[in-house]
Formats: C-alpha cells, sequence, structure tokens
C-alpha cells in the first residue's frame, strides 16, 4: 500500500509538469506566433505534435505490452525534455514546429505507459479513483499556469516557457522509475505492422496541416491518408460507431477534438480580437482545466450515483455547449462572460468523459491487452484532435485577414466533432441501464487487438 502511495504520488508529479508545459504553451503561444511571424503555423504548433504523437502512443501500446512501461516512459521523458529545448531555442516558428514534433513523440510515449502502470500496478476498483487523481493534478498548473506563462512572456521572454520545464521533467521521471521498472510486460503480441500505420498516419495528418497551407488536392490527399491509415489503428467498427469499446474510443476523440480546438484558438481570439493581455487571456485555459478537474473529482466520488451512460451524455452536452459559447463570442457585442461560463462547463464535460472513458477502456481489456487499448483510446484522441486542428486551422490561415471570421470558422469547424461526441454517447453501451452485456464484452475483446 504504501509502495502505491509512493507510486500515485510520482505519477502525479509527472502529469503536474506536462499539465503545466501544456496550459502554459497554451497561454504563451500567441506571444510566441506574433515574436516568430508565424501566425499562420500557429494550429500546426499544436497539432503537428498530436500528430507526432500518435506514432510514440501506438509504439508505447506494444512495447509496454512487451516488456512493461518503465523504458517507454523514459524515453518518452527523455524525447518530450528535447522536443522543449529545440523549442526554446527555436530561431524561426518552422524550427519550433521541429521542436513541437519531437515533443509530441515523446509525449505519446509516456501518456500509454502512464495508462498501463495504472492498469498494471492498482486493482481495478481502484482505477476510477487514480485517473481521477491525475486529472486532477491539471489544478495547481491551471491556476497558475496563465498567470506565470503571461509573466514569463512579459518579464524574460517566450523561450523560458518551454525551457523551465526541461528542468524539471527529468527528476521527475528519476523519481518514478524505480517504482515502475519492476512492473513487468505481458503476454500480448501486439502487431508490429501497427506502428507503421501509426507512422503513415502522422505523415497524412503533416500533409494535411501542409495541404492547408498550400492547394486543396494536397489536403483531400492528408485526408485519405489519415482516413485508411487510421482505420488500422482502432479497434474494428469504430468509425461506424459500434457498441461498446468502439464507440468509447470514438467519443473520447471526438470530445477531446472538440475541447482542444476551442481551447487553443478561445485565447488568440482574446489576445487579437479583444485586447486582453497573454496572462487574462490565459484565464479561458484555467477555467476550462479547472473545471475539468472538478468534474474529474465528482466523477470519482459522486459518479456513482448515475449510471456510466448518463455521466457520458452530460459531459459531451457540457462540451458542445462550450463551444458554442466560443461561436457567440466571436460577435463584439457578446461580454466576454459567456466564453467563461461556457468553458467552465466544456471543462466540466471533459472531466466526466476522459477519466470515465479511461476506466471502460480498462474494463473492457483483458490483461494483456492493455497497452494495445489504452493506445487506441490516446491515438483516436490524438488523432482526432489533430485532424481537426487541422481543418480548423487551415481555414483559419485562409480567412485571418477577415478578423472575427477567421475565428468564426474555426469553432464552427470543432461544433462538429461535440455534436457528434453528444450522438455516440448512447453507443458506448450495449444496454439502457448503461451496462456493458457479456456477450458483447466477450465480442470487444476478441476483436481489440486487430489492427
Amino acid at each position: 500500500m504504501e509502495n502505491r502511495r509512493t507510486l500515485t504520488a510520482g505519477l502525479v508529479t509527472l502529469v503536474t509538469l506536462v499539465a503545466f508545459e501544456a496550459v502554459a504553451v497554451t497561454a504563451a503561444m500567441p506571444s510566441v506566433a506574433r515574436a516568430l511571424y508565424g501566425l499562420s503555423l500557429y494550429g500546426f504548433a499544436f497539432g503537428g505534435a498530436l500528430a507526432t504523437s500518435v506514432v510514440g502512443m501506438v509504439l508505447a501500446g506494444s512495447w509496454c505490452d512487451r516488456a512493461g512501461p518503465a523504458r517507454p516512459a523514459a524515453v518518452g521523458v527523455a524525447l518530450f525534455a528535447a522536443g522543449l529545448l529545440l523549442a526554446g531555442l527555436a530561431p524561426s516558428m518552422w524550427v519550433l514546429v521541429l521542436g513541437r514534433l519531437v515533443q509530441g513523440f515523446g509525449g505519446g510515449l509516456v501518456n500509454v505507459a502512464l495508462f498501463v502502470v495504472v492498469g498494471r500496478a492498482y486493482p481495478a476498483a481502484e482505477h476510477p479513483r487514480v485517473f481521477s487523481m491525475m486529472s486532477a493534478a491539471w489544478v495547481l498548473p491551471a491556476i497558475a499556469g496563465p498567470a506565470v506563462a503571461g509573466a514569463i512572456v512579459q518579464y524574460i521572454g517566450w523561450r523560458w516557457v518551454f525551457l523551465l520545464v526541461v528542468f524539471a521533467a527529468v527528476p521527475a521521471m528519476a523519481v518514478v522509475w524505480p517504482r515502475i521498472s519492476v512492473i513487468s510486460g505481458g503476454s500480448g503480441s501486439a502487431e508490429r505492422g501497427r506502428t507503421w500505420w501509426a507512422l503513415g498516419a502522422a505523415v497524412g495528418a503533416l500533409v494535411l496541416y501542409v495541404g492547408g497551407q498550400e492547394s486543396l488536392p494536397l489536403l483531400g490527399a492528408g485526408v485519405v491518408i489519415v482516413a485508411v491509415c487510421g482505420r488500422r489503428l482502432l479497434p474494428p467498427g469504430a468509425f461506424t460507431g459500434a457498441r461498446g469499446l468502439p464507440s468509447v474510443v470514438l467519443l473520447r476523440g471526438l470530445t477531446g477534438a472538440a475541447f482542444v480546438l476551442g481551447d487553443v484558438f478561445i485565447p488568440l481570439l482574446l489576445t487579437r480580437e479583444r485586447g486582453l493581455s497573454p496572462a487574462l487571456a490565459g484565464l479561458s485555459v484555467t477555467v476550462g482545466a479547472l473545471f475539468w478537474s472538478g468534474g474529474s473529482w465528482i466523477q470519482a466520488r459522486q459518479g456513482q450515483r448515475f449510471s456510466d451512460t448518463a455521466r457520458l451524455r452530460l459531459g459531451t452536452a457540457a462540451v458542445a455547449a462550450g463551444v458554442v459559447s466560443a461561436t457567440a463570442v466571436t460577435a463584439a457585442a457578446v461580454p466576454l462572460a459567456v466564453v467563461v461560463a461556457g468553458w467552465c462547463l466544456a471543462g466540466f464535460g471533459m472531466g466526466l468523459v476522459s477519466p470515465g472513458t479511461a476506466a471502460l477502456v480498462l474494463r473492457l481489456s483483458g490483461p494483456a491487452e492493455q497497452g494495445a487499448n489504452s493506445s487506441a483510446l490516446a491515438v483516436a484522441d490524438a488523432l482526432l484532435t489533430t485532424t481537426a486542428l487541422a481543418a480548423g486551422g487551415s481555414l483559419f490561415a485562409a480567412l485571418v485577414d477577415a478578423g472575427p471570421v477567421a475565428y468564426l470558422a474555426a469553432f464552427a469547424v470543432a461544433l462538429v466533432p461535440a455534436l457528434g461526441g453528444v450522438a455516440l454517447a448512447g453507443r458506448t453501451f450495449g444496454g439502457s441501464d448503461g451496462t456493458v452485456p457479456p456477450v458483447a464484452l466477450a465480442g470487444e475483446r476478441a476483436g481489440a487487438g486487430r489492427g
């Protein structure tokens, strides 16, 4: 028990650092894009990292199943830190994007490895609690991140938003290492070919971004590549919303895509169109992350009063409401309080959906499948989010001279997966009572490992 408490503290510390980096970079990126004259690459700086994270996630899934989560986690932290270093020293926006690509790959390894640590080191009854604690690790970064990032940008320069995290990430991994290095691998044998499909999906996502900047045919080619490769990375039936595990995986991707696209463009809108400082504009990130943690806390402690289906329906509806509020605030007459309140709702919804779907995936997976299925969950999240960012970012870049219309186009793209998540929430289970029938569960386990 004491070892689990120490491990939990270490995991929460690591997640807190990752959370601070995400919140701080999101708040600082408008200033970064202006300093490096790279506004047209604004969406790419976020989505490119998600694209390469897909490769890391898939590689980590098979790696964890074969050898345990320790080495994927250590390599992931090292690459994460290297990407931050490259971004912090970048002389141009393209070099910064390259650093984000390296960082994304490392983050993908870490993300799945931590999922597997929870699956292997804790009993099933504790999974929702541990996932909720990891979500709650975003609270302090959410409170301090935007203000700290704004102060760093203003007084010592935006580069230190990236560089300071490097000095904390590696020691944090050193603390966790002794406790995860003893976790052995399973008997799973995930297809190594999945890594090549993941690489193809990442290339397709990058083609999406380049196509959005250069040509419509290239944009169409990116969509085809992502669709073909993504189909091989997710459980069978995910793209059609089949009941059970496929719908759980797809739901996580849709809601994550809607939330991240809004979270990325709201601070930019508030900075450029409403004249707010980076610190004040970053408050949208703060309230979203705070309410995400609050929703996660409620899901863990009070959620059993409601069915899993009810929680997912409430969560997806809240995310959709938040995106609608962001769309409304593109009109100058709409007060900023609307998007603040709406993003509180969106964060609360993600707090219900994110740990809920993570726990469900572990429930629907055998011990030897936890790595592959956790990887599929993370891949869906990253792949759909980077696709949404590519579409929204391309429209934004094309309309950037039109002022608020550019933001309206980006938020309209976010509304599509948000509404899709609302429609899909009822299909994550086989029965009307919010449970998974034993036959369906067995079928999902049989199909989950296939590419």
